[in-house]
């Protein structure tokens, strides 16, 4: 026996020694001979020598002709003329061979389908594997192989995975069932009977590729999470960072659906107590590293939480905006849509969304927006002065939002119209077009907005007054030189240009109105087709106010001949349409040819003076804004937040269930609670006294201490019981040592009466041979 162990002991090290040879023969060879892993990528010799390194023995010659290949498919190369030599080394020892002979088996599976149903037999086999690894990795490439055939094969690995002792495994299981069911859905039933198993999964590693699974085969299965959602809850802190992702996905789907929404009254908030289970679960994620968890857990709060619950969001998409300039996009495109909701969660932390000079031009837009929709009467000042400043953004849509921005900052806070009419007439002066162009504009709305209220509230300052923005502009007219500008200019000069006093030029029109018509008039041909539009109204709204001055008539021909034969059809009509309102005006046609038709030949309808002024300055009451309209609805975490259109892949929020399932579905045997333990205080076979909180015993029914003592009803007398507890065992024990002490005397004064006796027996028997009187002494001492 002992010369085999020895033998056995010998042949383990000489292996152990050549293998420890070899290897390190292998890693010399690799240092300084080998290519570097960078050197793949390079331009090569197009794959020459590859079959014969994989028919080599050598493993480092596989090694090397499967990092090649792989090389040369990141490069977009075709490379399926060596699938034989490569399945042969699929059964491979070597780990890392195993694992880029796998890779190319799922790049090239679909194109050799005979071939690759040749290796299966292989990862059947590795489906055994004692490496949970290994196993892994074969199920991993079994579902990968998009061969319609396999498909049974693929559930029942599937369903023996399921069902592993390494959560490793079970988690690559649960990731290959979306795969089976594109490859094949008429194995459904099956695939859901796998994932209500899998549903009860308690480890952290697998449950959330099991919630990918749940939302890719059976989204509307929801009855399957009912008595899984409470240890779903519990288990959230602990399951991986994307896997907490798509959990709270699920659960906000089944809150939504299957839950009472919270109830907000006077007296307090109403919230479902698995609701508030899931606010408390979720709550320690807002702190995690991981963006994404962050704002998944926003939403969470944002759709499930009551009111009271939505400022604990604030932080921690503050902290986000520090992460990156990509997380930082994301972030501020949540904060949007709930500040459009909620702005007074945000705005007392409007500073940190002023814009930095190196910021992204998304990033920027949606500063500006955010701060429009965060500004207050408090903080007003601020961000009007930062707004002004962004108008010297070198990126002219950035400087044409911000001027757009202080126009509606204008209109929501009333008190500071009259600082913002300042700014953008100083912004009129400027040199740059484009702040010129865009100040025109949003002065266009302002003024049309401030001289539409009652004039108990209009400004009473002459310099700033509207009427005198809207002079400057027509002095200015020459200056402008985009086209929408100046037909707005052009528009605020015909709408407003009504006077009641005694001017030097025309009756009843400014002074200032009638240059505008003259200048424009010059280069009609040459504007827009806008700016054309508006000369020809402002002719005719001269005409309407001062009907009687020839100069107003010359100019009023001059430009309806020449609208009348224009090349844009929309210039033409526009110019019939007012010939015909002002027919009851001027005696003879604006657009005839000689302008010598008499009113009575002409046709239609007569319309006098006063009901063309209605028509022309009335007939547009409301204000326009050329603004885009902004989705308020939008649900946070879509990707329409981000590109600002509605995506296929977007998730529908459902709609809250006012009364909520039945709580007992979501009951479970985890949920109960477990007895209190009960401790035995024995002091003989029948004397058992069972220790329960006080607060489920009644002082009637509580049992009495031994020896007549009280239980201890908290933590200082239950310690202070036990030092007098110490004390009386002390004083027991030096009584029981007093009565050993009694119980060894009186053993010894018995031995010494035993004694005595047998002295006294032996005394008797030699009476008669002593004298009787020496014998009764001896006999009394005894």
């Amino acid at each position: 026996m002992s010369v085999d162990y020895l033998n056995a002991i010998t042949e383990n090290a000489s292996r152990l020694g050549m293998r420890i040879q070899e290897s390190l023969s292998e890693h010399t060879r690799e240092i300084n001979l080998s290519r570097t892993n960078a050197s793949y990528f390079e331009a090569d010799d197009k794959g020459r020598n590859i079959r014969k390194q994989l028919d080599s023995s050598s493993d480092r010659e596989k090694l090397d002709a499967m990092k090649r290949l792989i090389a040369l498919i990141s490069k977009g190369r075709n490379v399926s003329e060596y699938f034989a030599q490569v399945v042969k080394n699929v059964a491979s020892q070597n780990l890392e061979i195993r694992k880029l002979v796998y890779i190319y088996v799922l790049r090239y599976a679909e194109q050799e389908p005979d071939l690759a149903l040749l290796s299966i037999n292989t990862f059947q086999k590795d489906l055994n594997d004692s490496n949970p690894f290994i196993r892994a990795m074969a199920l991993r490439v079994l579902s990968g192989i998009r061969v319609p055939m396999v498909g049974n094969i693929v559930v029942l690995a599937i369903k023996k995975s399921a069902a592993d002792f390494s959560p490793y495994v079970r988690k690559v299981a649960a990731l290959a069932i979306p795969k089976c069911y594109q490859l094949d859905d008429s194995h459904l039933p099956s695939l859901i009977e796998i994932i209500n198993k899998m549903l009860n999964d308690t480890s952290p590693l697998s449950i959330g590729s099991v919630a990918v699974a749940f939302e890719a085969v059976c989204p509307t299965r929801l009855d399957l999470i009912h008595q899984r959602y409470r240890r779903l809850c519990k288990l959230l802190v602990e399951v991986d960072e994307w896997g907490q992702i798509d959990l709270l996905n699920l659960l906000l789907r089944y809150a939504r659906t299957m839950l009472p929404r919270p109830i907000v009254n006077p007296d307090g908030e109403e919230v479902d107590q698995d609701i508030d289970l899931l606010l408390s679960s979720t709550e320690p994620l807002l702190l995690s590293r991981n963006p994404a968890v962050v704002l998944a857990s926003v939403r969470i709060f944002w759709y499930l939480g009551p009111p009271s619950v939505h400022g604990k969001v604030v932080r921690p998409l503050l902290r986000l905006l520090q992460v990156s300039k990509e997380v930082e996009r994301v972030t501020l495109s949540y904060i949007l849509v709930l500040a459009r909701t909620s702005a007074s969660l945000f705005s007392p932390h409007f500073v940190r969304f002023f814009m930095l000079s190196d910021d992204p031009r998304q990033v920027k837009a949606e500063k500006i927006k955010l701060l429009v929709c965060l500004i207050n009467y408090e903080n007003h000042q601020s961000i009007f002065r930062e707004l002004i400043g962004y108008t010297e953004d070198p990126n002219d849509q950035i400087a044409a939002d911000c001027i757009a921005a202080i126009g509606r900052c204008a209109e929501i806070i009333p008190e500071s119209m009259q600082t913002c009419l300042a700014a953008l007439t100083e912004m009129i002066k400027n040199n740059h077009d484009v702040v010129v162009s865009n100040a025109i504009l949003v002065l266009k709305n302002l003024v049309q907005t401030q001289l539409s209220q009652p004039s108990s509230i209009k400004p009473t300052n002459p310099s700033r007054s509207s009427l005198n923005i809207i002079s400057d502009l027509a002095r200015r007219i020459d200056d402008i030189r985009h086209p929408q500008a100046r037909a707005c200019v052009i528009w605020l000069v015909g709408q407003y240009c009504v006077s009641n006093q005694v001017p030097n030029g025309p009756a009843g029109v400014a002074k200032w109105a009638p240059d505008v018509l003259r200048r424009t008039a010059k280069g009609f041909s040459k504007e827009d087709v806008f700016v054309k539009l508006q000369i020809i109204t402002l002719a005719a709204k001269l005409l309407v106010l001062s009907p009687a001055d020839q100069t107003l008539a010359l100019l009023n021909r001059y430009v309806f001949s020449l609208a009348r034969y224009d090349l844009n059809f929309d210039v033409r009509d526009r110019a019939r349409v007012l010939s015909s309102l002002l027919a009851g005006i001027t005696s003879t046609s604006l657009t005839s040819d000689d302008g010598a038709t008499p009113l009575e030949e002409r046709g239609g309808v007569v319309l006098r003076s006063e009901q063309v002024k209605v028509i022309l300055f009335n007939g547009k009451a409301n204000i326009t804004n050329n603004e885009r309209t902004e989705h308020i609805n939008v649900t946070v975490g879509s990707l329409g937040i981000i590109t600002g259109r509605s995506a296929l892949n977007d998730t529908i929020l459902p709609d809250w269930l006012e009364e909520g399932v039945e709580s007992a579905l979501r009951d479970s045997p985890d949920d109960a609670t477990p007895p209190p333990p009960v401790l035995s205080i024995s002091s003989g076979p029948s004397d058992t006294v069972a220790l329960k909180p006080n607060a489920e015993i009644s002082s009637s029914a509580r049992l009495s201490a031994p020896n007549g003592q009280k239980w201890a009803s908290n933590l200082d007398d239950f310690f202070n019981e036990g030092d007098d507890s110490e004390n009386e065992e002390s004083n027991e024990d030096e009584e029981e040592d007093e009565d050993e002490d009694e119980d060894e005397e009186v053993e010894e004064q018995e031995m010494e009466g035993e004694h005595s006796e047998e002295e006294s027996e032996s005394s008797v028997e030699n009476y008669d041979s002593n004298s009787g009187e020496e014998n009764h002494d001896q006999l009394n001492t005894a």
